[in-house]
């Protein structure tokens, strides 16, 4: 599984790539919308540290579809290759993913709630479709197991399309989805720390580090006992 930052903080994101394996970011409006500076001045810091290989996702922000294209068109032309343009799965949406498919866009299909959300945008040539857990949770309905049956739909129909879960609310959402071999999850950075973020981990660890100054010194390891 494929795990991606879901923030457009530099310096967070920063802090994510020093110490974890991640794939690349993902941003929203709303997330743009914190920064309080120009999208593609944000956007196009990201991608100089992440650099080319890794993905971007960015999403237009249109409701018609030849908005859509237009956009997609400008963000993948000023931040490059390796970026996912992110479409809405509405009506105008999936004629727009139609579109892009064929201009060789990459797509990341967005706002899904239901499993056909999903299978309609596979159908119109999506690279990812993403599901939002948490929000689907508190809809009454069980994200995990949309985001799972999403998985099956796209495995049986042999559809290239992987699942982007996002919208998280714990460490353990994001655990289950990969135990399952869910193809990629976005999580904010609190939710990536929170993977190892354990007492008993750290309480482990301080054990081994006193047992052995115990026997050697205070501040000794094994490069200077």
């Amino acid at each position: 599984m494929k795990l991606i930052i879901d923030d457009a903080h530099i310096e967070l994101i920063k802090g994510i790539y020093d110490v974890y394996p991640v794939d690349g970011v993902t941003t929203n409006p709303s997330i743009l919308a914190k920064s309080g500076r120009n999208p593609y001045e944000v956007l196009k810091e990201i991608r100089t540290f992440i650099g080319q290989e890794a993905e971007l996702h960015v999403q237009a922000v249109s409701k018609e579809a030849a908005g859509m294209v237009k956009e997609a068109r400008r963000i993948v032309d000023e931040l490059g290759e390796n970026t996912y343009v992110k479409i809405p799965s509405i009506p105008e949406g999936f004629k727009a993913m139609k579109t892009l498919e064929k201009e060789g866009i990459k797509i990341t299909a967005t706002a899904i709630y239901t499993p056909m959300q999903a299978f309609l945008a596979g159908k119109c040539g999506a690279s990812y479709a993403a599901p939002y857990i948490n929000r689907i949770d508190n809809m009454g309905y069980n994200g995990i197991e949309v985001a799972k049956s999403i998985h099956d739909i796209f495995k049986n129909n042999g559809l290239k399309t992987q699942v982007l879960a996002a919208s998280f609310k714990n460490s353990q959402q994001l655990l289950e989805l990969c135990a399952y071999g869910i193809g990629a999850s976005t999580a904010a950075p609190e939710i990536i720390e929170g993977l190892v973020k354990n007492q008993a981990i750290t309480a482990a660890v301080d054990d081994f580090v006193r047992d052995f100054e115990a026997l050697t010194g205070s501040g000794k390891n094994m490069s200077n006992c």
